[in-house]
């Protein structure tokens, strides 16, 4: 488990999954910028216990409000981020974002940790300028 101030990161399980494939079927949860997933719950397991680095976002007080993961691209890890509708707007991502990016240049032999956004996602933009990321550019026909 990763620790914060307000949040703290607890590694993925088993006993997540379900909630995880809730979320991700949700269209409040994924949001306009984001598409709804459609994996199976098995696939959806390899996902988030096998194939990344898949950390639940809580409160202190143990509520699940969101996911941040983070996959192998060459020697530069992407990550993603996602939180209950209810819970966006109080610091909770950027402070997930921040976590994450100490947990991974700590732990992983890599160079570049990025973030792909909707040109027009203006929230996860703003998330991530306070956890220290600045825009490189725009990727046209990506």
């Amino acid at each position: 488990m990763l620790e914060g101030e307000k949040i703290n990161l607890k590694n993925a399980s088993k006993d997540d999954v379900s909630l995880v494939m809730q979320w991700w079927t949700d269209p409040q949860y994924m949001g306009e910028y984001q598409d709804i997933m459609s994996l199976s719950k098995e696939e959806l397991e390899k996902v988030m216990l096998e194939n990344t680095i898949f950390f639940i976002i809580e409160k202190k007080n143990g509520t699940k409000i969101g996911h941040i993961g983070s996959w192998m691209l060459g020697r530069t890890m992407e990550i993603g981020f996602a939180l209950v509708p209810n819970e966006r707007r109080k610091g909770y991502g950027a402070e997930a974002i921040r976590l994450i990016v100490d947990y991974l240049f700590l732990t992983k032999d890599i160079v570049r940790i990025q973030v792909s956004t909707d040109t027009e996602n203006v929230a996860s933009q703003k998330a991530l300028e306070k956890a220290g990321f600045s825009k490189e550019g725009t990727m046209r026909k990506a």
